[in-house]
């Protein structure tokens, strides 16, 4: 365990270290770069660090075919019907939300504009002013003013709290324009947590929530964050709302790894104990996660997040041969936690599925031996 602390530390300073893993049978350990015993992800197939997409935690072909469309025209009208065209109860809507308004935030963060110059994400603009009932773009828009807030602003100064009231009244727009779509909702559960509701104003839009889409897996990891210690829950009430969407979960759905986004969002930050990974709760934790893998739709738009977080804890606990599995599916894409907590998300995943091969071929693994 000694050396997955000393990479995580370096990690965190920026370091790039696929190039000087090896793999001995029983243990992981650094050789110089070239090294015969380096452990190679590219001999499993893998993505190369700079090929891998930081923008979603998987493929969605038909939302990257949109974004490129919307972005080197800044038309907005192929973004308004992918979303016309996408359920609104599903996680596909949420996760294109969300996308469409990452986008139109980013640009506006590379192109703030000026006296001669067009301010990015004026694509989200015209798609307001010139359909400004149109249920789609109502809720990029909220999304987008979220975003806003907590890239552009400190939590709990004025100028966050001028654009979370913006937001808010986004949000209620959003929701008049679509009263089935639970969307609108889930936005406003990131103003509810910048904006400190109370539990009670909280749990109203909770209930509406669930009155539309009551086994959203985004809503439900959404709504996690504000019942978290550091927010307005504790460690108790978050582990209890997670444990008790795991219990209701119905039949192939993924909120049965819930209890495993409880334990990530409450990890101490500097933990030397060599058995955590392995102990009781973080184990019952991921056994929950990989039941429900097993359990869900291959189709389902939430798999490649849980994923991700399986490849995370997986790695930490040294189950290599499990992460290994997770690995092939998901590898290629890396928007999702844990690794977008992390300046460089590439860099991030890329460490960890370095331990993961270099794990796997110490215990006498190789490409041969792992499925597909």
């Amino acid at each position: 365990m000694e050396i997955l602390w000393v990479l995580i530390a370096l990690v965190m300073l920026g370091a790039v270290l696929l190039p000087v893993l090896r793999r001995r049978r029983g243990a992981v350990g650094l050789v110089p770069p070239g090294h015969p015993d380096a452990a190679d992800p590219a001999n499993y197939g893998f993505a190369l660090q700079e090929e891998l997409d930081i923008r979603m935690p998987g493929p969605d072909q038909d939302l990257l075919d949109v974004l490129d469309v919307v972005q080197r025209t800044q038309d907005h009208r192929a973004a308004q019907q992918l979303l016309a065209g996408t359920p609104a109860e599903g996680e596909q809507r949420w996760q294109r939300v969300q996308a469409f308004a990452g986008a139109a935030s980013l640009e506006l963060a590379q192109r703030p504009g000026g006296v001669s110059e067009t301010p990015g994400g004026q694509w989200l603009r015209v798609w307001r002013s010139e359909a400004p009932k149109d249920a789609g773009g109502a809720a990029v828009h909220a999304e987008f003013l979220v975003q806003q807030a907590w890239r552009t602003a400190a939590p709990g100064s004025d100028e966050f709290r001028i654009i979370m009231e913006e937001a808010k009244a986004a949000c209620g727009e959003a929701a008049l324009s679509a009263p089935g779509d639970p969307v609108p909702y889930i936005v406003e559960l990131s103003v509810a947590r910048g904006l400190g509701y109370s539990q009670q104003e909280f749990e109203q839009v909770w209930l509406k929530i669930l009155d539309r889409a009551p086994a959203h897996m985004g809503a439900h990891l959404a709504a996690l964050h504000y019942w978290c210690e550091k927010w307005h829950g504790s460690r108790q009430q978050a582990y209890d709302f997670a444990e008790a969407a795991a219990a209701r979960a119905p039949q192939g759905s993924l909120l049965a790894a819930m209890p495993l986004f409880a334990v990530f969002e409450h990890l101490p930050e500097v933990n030397l104990v060599s058995g955590f990974y392995q102990s009781e709760v973080v184990s019952r934790a991921i056994h929950g996660a990989l039941h429900a893998v097993h359990s869900a739709r291959p189709d389902d738009p939430m798999l490649a997040h849980v994923r991700h977080m399986l490849i995370f804890f997986l790695v930490r606990a040294e189950r290599w041969a499990e992460a290994m599995n997770q690995l092939i599916h998901v590898d290629g894409h890396v928007g999702a936690l844990p690794w977008t907590l992390s300046p460089d998300p590439a860099a991030e995943f890329a460490v960890y599925r370095a331990l993961a091969v270099a794990g796997y071929e110490a215990n006498g693994g190789s490409p041969a031996t792992l499925p597909h």
